[in-house]
């Protein structure tokens, strides 16, 4: 950690599109494969897949020597464990399931040391810090913390926006799979209702100044939601491309089973 700079953050600020990748396999070689395919960031999914901090910490250790940026996943909106995983080294967090400018506030003040914020004093222990190594941490780091509030429920995008009038937010991303289920289409993220419902999101954070943020696997969704001003996009997730390559080889040589088929998509 040369550097306390958030590389992702601001290029968001440029106005620069920043590819991604799911990451839930929780071992170091999936990190690091991850991190040195190419994309702009890597996410280590702690909501869904099975990461402890001790875990979190070593893929932070082994995508550190990639030009890439780890983003964090939180399992739920909790500024106590929030403290741990930034002195642990995390930057940028996704706070699933906004569904209130309170929720997003306090998140927002998590982040930041006071005066702003409410972020506790931990340097000494912090690999952040590199142990109190890093001159003038204080007075930097507040300004390299990104937060990323996902809408993806109906409540959540009711509240969206009260969400977009709190300070310290910097990307609203979208979350098709989640909302689809909220809107009564559960495994239908393609769904004309849901997509519209995105794009009519995204062109309510993109006009109040916020960058739009969504997660598909889908390439004419992708395309779309750009088109509408998506910056932060989501492209796959380790497991499924890792699944889906797998079964189509074992299909190759054994045709019998494409009859195996799941209707479950993401």
């Amino acid at each position: 950690m040369s550097t306390i700079t958030n590389k992702f953050k601001a290029a968001l600020k440029a106005g620069q599109k920043q590819y991604g990748i799911w990451n839930g396999i929780p071992h170091s070689y999936a990190a690091e494969i991850l991190a040195g395919a190419g994309f702009d960031w890597v996410l280590i999914d702690a909501e869904h897949g099975p990461f402890d901090i001790n875990q979190i910490i070593i893929q932070l250790q082994a995508m550190s020597r990639y030009d890439v940026t780890p983003i964090l996943r939180m399992p739920n909106a909790d500024p106590v464990y929030m403290k741990t995983l930034m002195d642990a080294g995390v930057q940028s967090f996704i706070i699933p399931m906004v569904e209130s400018a309170a929720t997003a506030g306090a998140m927002a003040k998590a982040v930041r040391y006071p005066p702003t914020g409410t972020r506790g004093v931990g340097t000494a222990l912090a690999r952040a810090a590199q142990w109190n190594r890093v001159n003038n941490y204080f007075s930097l780091a507040n300004d390299e913390m990104c937060l990323i509030t996902q809408i993806e429920s109906v409540k959540g995008v009711e509240a969206l926006d009260d969400i977009l009038k709190v300070d310290g937010v910097d990307v609203i991303f979208m979350g098709p799979a989640d909302l689809a289920g909220s809107m009564g289409h559960l495994g239908n993220p393609s769904h004309p209702d849901v997509k519209a419902k995105v794009n009519e999101c995204l062109r309510k954070i993109v006009a109040a100044g916020k960058t739009p943020g969504v997660l598909t696997s889908s390439k004419e969704l992708i395309a779309d939601y750009t088109e509408k001003g998506a910056k932060m996009i989501g492209v796959g997730l380790d497991t499924i491309i890792l699944a889906k390559a797998t079964k189509t080889l074992a299909e190759h040589y054994k045709p019998e089973l494409k009859e195996q088929q799941s209707n479950t998509t993401y």
